[in-house]
Formats: C-alpha cells, structure tokens, sequence
C-alpha cells in the first residue's frame, strides 16, 4: 500500500509562474491550498516479482499497479495486482497439464490510525489474495491458491527512521498448499532517510511458517509437515532514489534472499527448470504513484 504525499505549489509560485508580481500576491490573501485527494494509485515495473523472498514470476520481469482509497476517519480499501507465472508453474510441476494464470489481485481493507501518537500509526486489516485461473484441478499436494490473511501492524517514526512491525495470520490455506490454515508470517521493515540526494536505506526481514501436513505423497510420505517442507526466513537489503521530492517517481535496487531449505535433494520452491526460487538475487524496479 503506497501513499502519495501532494505539496501544493504556494501562492509567490504561481505568481512568477503566470508573470504577476510577486508584491502583488503577498498583498492579496492567500489562496487555500487544495486538500489532498483520498485516492492514489501506483503503477511500478521491476525485473522479478518477489513476495516474501519467493520469485512469483520464475524470475522475468513483472509489471505491477494498484488504487487506495483513504478516509479521514482511518478507514481505508486497496486493490493491488502483479503479473505472476507460480501458479501456472506449480500446477505443471504436479500434474503435467498447463493452467491459465496470469495475474495476482490483491483485496484489502482496514482501519491505520495513530492511536499512540503522531508518526505511529497503528493498522489492522485483512488481505485476500485472487488468482483467476482457467483449467486448475486440485490435487493431492495442491489446491486453490487464493489466500485470506489478517493482519496487525505499528509503524513508527524516530527522526530519519522509520518503519513498521507486522504479523500476518492465514484464516484459509496459504497459496495452495494443503491443510496450510493457521500460518503466520512476522516480519519488520526498517527505512532510513541519509538526507544525501534524496536515498533512503531500507532493510526487512520476515519468518514464513507454514501450518500443517501434507498429504502422503511418494518419496516425501516420512516427512510430511508443511513446517518442515516449506517455512523459511527471508529478508532484503537495499536503496530508494526519490527523483521528484516527494511527486511521486522513485527507484530502488534490492538484495534479496532467503534461507528456503532442500529436501531430498529438491528445493522446497522449485521452478518448473529445477531451479531454487528462493535463492538470492538482485532487484531493480521503478514506481510512480500518482
């Protein structure tokens, strides 16, 4: 969820900028500044779509946007949508049969308000995650992969650091992965603002605990937890560049990696080329909220 922070150009601005004097407009009252709309968008590109350290796109290029729409009150709603390949791919890997599946949308609504003081703001919400699919069959190791999450987070600001602390809880499955209810995913994000050419250091890390068992299945049937097979730590290092201060165009380049274990030999996240998904990597994508 990006936010899009508008300054409204000052009255002296708009004189020189229309050719009237500038002792002119200080003698007249100043015009009030437009208040700042309750929706934004964003649309970013980057090279590999990571969620939690997992490559959703088999590391090709994603294009990515949304909308929100925050009341005053601290009532907000959001969609947000990527191009993603991890569905298709799965349901290749397990049953051999291609499956239409281009696109994730994510739903969300909450309430953020700063209940304990101004810069920590307090959110509750709930997520869900749709995939439109054409030819998806459930398996034994693979089901419906849209996901339903509530969330709880603080954010909080001290001087140049900002951030928030987040835990994220499943009320269904976790994104096909069978009788997965009840996982959850902590994590925290830190942003730090150099004052140098408009960079922010930014730092994450997250635990990924995935509930339950999985069906019996072939050589995986004596280990059979979720826990086991699936749960992993990611994290991110990396910079922001803010080209327009504050109007709303920025980039950022990322490391990204996560410990997602081997089991018998195979990766846990597996792309359809036997490759690891989660493996570490390098990010570089391109914002512009509006």
């Amino acid at each position: 969820m990006k936010t899009l922070h508008k300054k409204a150009i000052s009255a002296a601005a708009v004189a020189l900028l229309s050719g009237l004097a500038c002792s002119s407009v200080f003698a007249e009252e100043a015009a009030e500044a437009p208040e700042a709309s309750p929706i934004t968008a964003n649309v970013t590109v980057v090279n590999d779509y990571r969620y939690r350290g997992i490559s959703q796109s088999n590391f090709k290029p994603a294009i990515q946007g949304g909308f929100d729409y925050a009341h005053e009150s601290g009532f907000y709603i959001g969609n947000w949508n990527s191009s993603i390949s991890w569905v298709g791919d799965n349901a290749y890997i397990n049953t051999g049969k291609s499956v239409s599946a281009p696109i994730e949308m994510d739903f969300y609504a909450g309430v953020k308000k700063e209940w304990l003081g101004e810069g920590f703001a307090s959110d509750l919400g709930i997520l869900q995650y749709y995939y439109p699919t054409s030819g998806l069959t459930t398996t034994a190791n693979m089901v419906n992969p849209n996901t339903t999450e509530l969330y709880v987070a603080q954010n909080f600001t001290f001087g140049p650091v900002t951030g928030f602390g987040k835990i994220s809880y499943a009320i269904s499955t976790l994104f096909g992965n069978v009788n997965s209810s009840g996982f959850y995913y902590p994590d925290l994000t830190l942003n730090y603002d150099t004052g140098v050419w408009s960079l922010a250091l930014n730092g994450h890390i997250g635990y990924q605990y995935v509930a339950g068992n999985q069906a019996s299945q072939g050589s995986y049937s004596s280990i059979l937890s979720n826990n086991t097979l699936f749960s992993y730590t990611d994290w991110k290092l990396g910079v922001t560049k803010d080209f327009l201060g504050g109007g709303g165009l920025s980039a950022a380049i990322a490391y990204v990696g996560t410990n997602a274990v081997t089991v018998q030999g195979a990766y846990s996240y597996v792309s359809p080329q036997g490759k690891n998904l989660g493996k570490s990597t390098g990010l570089i994508s391109l914002t512009k909220t509006f």
